[in-house]
C-alpha cells in the first residue's frame, strides 16, 4: 500500500510539474528536468531489461508499465552494545518492533551497521559482540563496516564475530602488514539484486587510529586519505561493469557537528576531514557515515546526501531512493534522521528476551551490585577518581622500588558517564569505563611528563599527583631526568606520549575493576 501511494504521488508530481523528477523528502535541490513522454505504446510487454524510458516519466515508452522502484536504507551506527534498557539509555526492544515492521513492509529494503555495534554494555562486553551478531542475524542485516571499537577487543573476537555473522564485514582498507593483503574477515563491498535493482555497498574505517588501543592493532594499518578514495574509486568503478546501478558508501568516520531540521547544505571542505569530495562525482551516491555520534542529513556540493544517526541509540538514519530501472536515474525522495522517540512507544520485541536468555551464563555475573554510592557522582569526579586509583595501584605493586609521579592519563567514559545515588553494580561500571586497557607502570622523561601529562593542552587527561601540587611538582621536576608514571595500555601504546613500558599490572584487571574493588570497599559510602 505504501508503494502503491507513493508511485501515485510521483506520477502526480512528474504530471503537475511536467520536467521534474521528485525532490529530496527534507530539502530542495535535486531537481531534474526532464520532458514527460505522452505516448506509451501498450501493445507491447516488455521484460525488465528491455524498457525504455525516453522521457523520464517514470513509465516504460514501449508498454506503459511503471519503471520506477523505491529502495529503503534503515542504516545504525555506534549502537555500542546499546542491548538493554539503561538507566539514561533505551535498548532494542523497541527498535526491533519498529525495523521488523519496516521490513516487513519493503522488500526492497536495507539494513546497515556504519560501526561501532558492539563494546559500551554489559551484555555485549560479556560476550565480545556475539549477542549483537546474532541479533543482526535475526534481523537480516545485509553488511556491517567496522569501526575502530570493534578492535578493542583485538582482532581474535572479530573474527569469532564473523564466524557468527550471516552477513559480510566491509572494510575496504584495513590491510595486513605481513603481506599486505586486506584482512581475511572483511571484504570491500558487495552487489546485491533487489528489485530488477544492482546495489553496489562499498564499506570503510576511517582514520581511527588514535581511537584504538595500539597493542589491538599491531598487526594491521588503515589506509586512508587520498589512498583510500582511490581504493574506493576503483572499487566503485568494478562495481558499475559488474551492473551496480546505485553505490552507496558506509564508512565509520563523520562530520562533527549535529545539523538538524532536514537537508543541510555543506562545501566541500566542511567534509574534506574524512571524506574526498570527488567521490561524489559518479563513484558514490548515497553515503552513510558513524564515529562522531552526530545527527544530520547533509547534501554535498555534487548533490550526493550524508547521513549519520547519533549514537547510543539515539536513533538511526533512513533514506528511501527512486530508481528508474528503464533508464538509470534515480532521486532521493527520503532522507532523515529516525529519532528513538519514533519507535519507544511501541510494543515490545521478544526476541530481545530470548537473546537475553541465552547468554545468561555469559551475562549474570555483570549484573550483581557491587556497593552503595552516597551522592550523585559525574563524569569528571568519576574520572579524577579512577586516577587516584591507578596511582594507588601503582604504588602497591611497584612503589618499594620505583619513585612514582603520577598515576592517570587518557581516560575516557561512555553512556550513562555517571552514577547516581543507590547501588551500584558492576554492569553500570562496565558501561561508563568498558574499556579493557590494562595497567602499566612506564618511565617518561621530565620534559615529556610535564608536556604530554601534567600541562597537557588535552581535556580527557587525568592525573593524580600522590596529593601534591601540580605546580609544585612541575617546579620539582628535572626535564632531562627518567620520571615513572602509572597508566594504561591505551597510553603507553600511543606513541606520542614517548612513554616505555616498565612492569603490567596484573592482567584483566582494567579501570572499572578498581573502581568496583573501591566501592565494596566502601568508598563511596
Amino acid at each position: 500500500m505504501k508503494k502503491q501511494l507513493l508511485f501515485l504521488l510521483l506520477s502526480l508530481i512528474f504530471a503537475l510539474k511536467g520536467c521534474q523528477t521528485p525532490p529530496a523528502g527534507n530539502g530542495p535541490g535535486n531537481e531534474i528536468e526532464t520532458p514527460i513522454s505522452t505516448e506509451a505504446d501498450t501493445s507491447h510487454i516488455c521484460d525488465a531489461d528491455a524498457h525504455k524510458d525516453d522521457g523520464n516519466d517514470g513509465y516504460c515508452d514501449i508498454c506503459g508499465e511503471y519503471v520506477v522502484i523505491l529502495l529503503d536504507f534503515y542504516t545504525l551506527n555506534d549502537l555500542h552494545g546499546k542491548f538493554s534498557d539503561g538507566s539514561n539509555h533505551i535498548g532494542l526492544d523497541e527498535m526491533t518492533t519498529y525495523l521488523k515492521n519496516a521490513m516487513a513492509e519493503d522488500e526492497e529494503a536495507f539494513l546497515l551497521s556504519a560501526g561501532d555495534m558492539w563494546q559500551g554494555s554489559a551484555e555485549s562486553n560479556n560476550t565480545e559482540g556475539l549477542i549483537l551478531t546474532d541479533w543482526m542475524n535475526h534481523m537480516n542485516f545485509d553488511a556491517m563496516v567496522l569501526g575502530n571499537h570493534e578492535y578493542d577487543w583485538g582482532e581474535a573476537a572479530i573474527k569469532k564475530n564473523a564466524e557468527m555473522a550471516d552477513f559480510p564485514f566491509l572494510a575496504i582498507n584495513i590491510y595486513e602488514k605481513s603481506d599486505d593483503t586486506l584482512v581475511d574477515y572483511c571484504q570491500p563491498s558487495l552487489l546485491i539484486d533487489r528489485g530488477n535493482i544492482q546495489v553496489g555497498i562499498i564499506g570503510a574505517m576511517g582514520d581511527c587510529y588514535s581511537s584504538i588501543s595500539g597493542d589491538k592493532t599491531q598487526d594491521i594499518y588503515f589506509i586512508t586519505d587520498s589512498r583510500l578514495a582511490s581504493l574506493v574509486k576503483e572499487e566503485s568503478r568494478r562495481l558499475r561493469d559488474n551492473g551496480a546501478d546505485f553505490i552507496v558508501y558506509v564508512i565509520h568516520d563523520g562530520y562533527e557537528q549535529n545539523k538538524y531540521g532536514g537537508v543541510t547544505n555543506v562545501n566541500s571542505s566542511s567534509l574534506s576531514s574524512f571524506y574526498d569530495p570527488t567521490l561524489s562525482d559518479g563513484y558514490v551516491d548515497l553515503v552513510f557515515e558513524g564515529h562522531t555520534h552526530k545527527q544530520y542529513v547533509l547534501k554535498d556540493s555534487y548533490g550526493v546526501h550524508h547521513l549519520q544517526g547519533g549514537g547510543d541509540n539515539k536513533g538511526l538514519s533512513h533514506a528511501e531512493v527512486a530508481v528508474n530501472i528503464a533508464n538509470g536515474s534515480h532521486a532521493l525522495t527520503t532522507a532523515e534522521f529516525v529519532k528513538a522517540d519514533v519507535y519507544t512507544h511501541l510494543q515490545d520485541d521478544p526476541l530481545i528476551q530470548e537473546l537475553l536468555d541465552k547468554y545468561n551464563a555469559e551475562i549474570q555475573d555483570a549484573l550483581r551490585i557491587v556497593g552503595y554510592n552516597a551522592s550523585y557522582r559525574n563524569s569528571t569526579m568519576l574520572r579524577n577518581l579512577v586516577a587516584k586509583l591507578y596511582y594507588e595501584a601503582g604504588m602497591e605493586a611497584w612503589g618499594d622500588t620505583y619513585n612514582i609521579t603520577l598515576g592517570g592519563g587518557f581516560i575516557s567514559v561512555r553512556s550513562p558517564y555517571e552514577i547516581p545515588a543507590g547501588d551500584v553494580s558492576y554492569a553500570t561500571l562496565q558501561s561508563i569505563f568498558p574499556f579493557d586497557n590494562d595497567l602499566v607502570l612506564c618511565s617518561i622523561k621530565g620534559s615529556d611528563l610535564i608536556s604530554r601529562f601534567i600541562n597537557t593542552n588535552n581535556s580527557n587527561y587525568y592525573i593524580y599527583l600522590g596529593g601534591q601540587d601540580k605546580q609544585t611538582v612541575v617546579a620539582s621536576i628535572d626535564r632531562n631526568a627518567t620520571y615513572y608514571i602509572v597508566t594504561d595500555t591505551y597510553c603507553s601504546t600511543y606513541a606520542p606520549n614517548r612513554l616505555t613500558e616498565v612492569a603490567r599490572y596484573e592482567s584483566g584487571i582494567y579501570a572499572r575493576d578498581l573502581l568496583a574493588a573501591y566501592i565494596q570497599q566502601g568508598g563511596l559510602s
